[in-house]
């Protein structure tokens, strides 16, 4: 019959309980073959009494066989007694070694399985963005090396998937900015033209003019998704997250102002410090401010706080707006996933923005965090690095 709760027990406890078993059994197996052995001796001493006594021919000798009986009794009695101390003394050692066995067994399963404890750290320490990395196990070229060799091939292979993905990104964003120049250039020639243009060539020129706006702008994203997925981090510097939030709320002010927003910003001045690379911080910040204005009802509401605890600086950004699928928003991050617009009322987007933010955040050794809020709306959490070193005058700087 198969043990079923091994399944759920690691391979060093398997491995354990196996070494354990075996010891107990063939332990047991030669307990039983000494006990057949004593217990089969003491038999034979039981035959010798009797046959004694019954070929005896001669009554002056019967005394001497009494006596013989006796000593045979005796013998025999403390030959069983003998017997049962060995046997329980067995026992005892039995216990005990199975016990030691066990004890060993663990040392023994946890010194063989280092090398696939060593293997599970580095395979989770590796990720897309440091897939240069290798597990180059040492040792004997046994079955362990010869895993760690295959999952290193592999990680070759995806390092290589994922720099042509990104070069095919940041390489087709640019090509395409040529032919969609060359076509803006066309259109403002034809409608500077001397003569005047028909209504309804400029309404088509209009309409040209915001689509390539729009492709535009989704070319700039896919360049920085691309730049930020190659952990690439111009202009780095070391900054207050409450100094980026006030300049991106100020460049959104009109925005904010058509949809009759109320937005409150509070945390303490300078008390969240970052360091990381100024253009795409700001971006990362605009995307969520973006997001949640357009993601927003007419005369809702945002709240925007930044706060520093320990060697961690977090931006919370809450927005008003109708209720959210859980399941729906958890997928926000992946590239062109967005809401329904007719819920919102507002563009579609590009669907790039939060996926922007992730990987910008990430970038910096941070991660996002998108919750549907119970009362309608989305909270957005970025949990970034705090910045080291920071001087205070730096931050009394900021203070003013």
């Amino acid at each position: 019959m198969r043990v079923t709760w091994l399944s759920h027990r690691t391979v060093r406890s398997r491995l354990t309980v196996l070494y354990g078993v075996l010891f107990f059994v063939t332990g047991a197996l030669l307990l039983a073959i000494t006990s057949g052995v004593a217990i089969s001796g003491s038999s034979s001493a039981r035959a010798v009494g009797p046959t004694g006594a019954q070929h005896s021919a001669l009554g002056q000798a019967d005394a001497q066989i009494q006596r013989l009986q006796q000593q045979l009794a005796n013998s025999r009695q403390v030959t069983q007694q003998v017997s049962h101390e060995v046997v329980a003394a067995s026992l005892v050692a039995l216990a005990v070694m199975t016990v030691v066995s066990a004890a060993l067994g663990w040392m023994v399963a946890g010194r063989a399985l280092r090398p696939v404890r060593a293997m599970t750290v580095a395979a989770q320490r590796i990720s897309e963005y440091n897939l240069d990395e290798r597990l180059a196990v040492a040792g004997p070229d046994d079955e362990l090396k010869e895993l760690g060799k295959t999952i290193d091939s592999l990680l070759e292979r995806l390092e290589g998937a994922f720099s042509a993905q990104r070069r095919f990104v940041a390489n087709a964003s640019h090509e395409l900015r040529t032919p969609l120049t060359t076509m803006r250039a066309n259109l403002d020639v034809a409608l500077a033209k001397p003569e005047p243009a028909p209504p309804q060539t400029v309404a088509l020129a209009g309409r040209l003019h915001t689509e390539l706006d729009r492709m535009d702008q989704l070319l700039e994203a896919l360049l920085v998704l691309a730049r930020a997925q190659h952990r690439q981090l111009p202009d780095y510097a070391v900054l207050p997250l409450d100094y980026v939030v006030g300049a991106v709320l100020a460049g959104q002010e009109a925005a904010i102002g058509v949809r009759k927003l109320t937005v409150q910003q509070t945390g303490e001045p300078g008390g969240a410090w970052v360091q990381g690379s100024q253009a795409l911080i700001t971006r990362m910040v605009d995307n969520i401010i973006d997001n949640a204005i357009c993601h927003n009802v007419h005369g809702g509401w945002i709240s925007v706080w930044t706060v520093g605890a320990g060697n961690q600086a977090h931006l919370v950004v809450e927005n008003g707006g109708q209720s959210l699928d859980q399941q729906q928003v958890d997928q926000l991050c992946q590239p062109f996933r967005r809401l329904d617009a007719d819920r919102i009322g507002t563009d579609k987007g590009s669907g790039l923005g939060l996926s922007i933010v992730a990987a910008i955040a990430e970038a910096h050794g941070g991660k996002l965090d998108l919750q549907a809020r119970d009362g309608g709306g989305l909270r957005v959490c970025i949990e970034l690095p705090a910045a080291s070193g920071v001087s205070l005058d730096a931050k009394a700087g900021a203070s003013d």
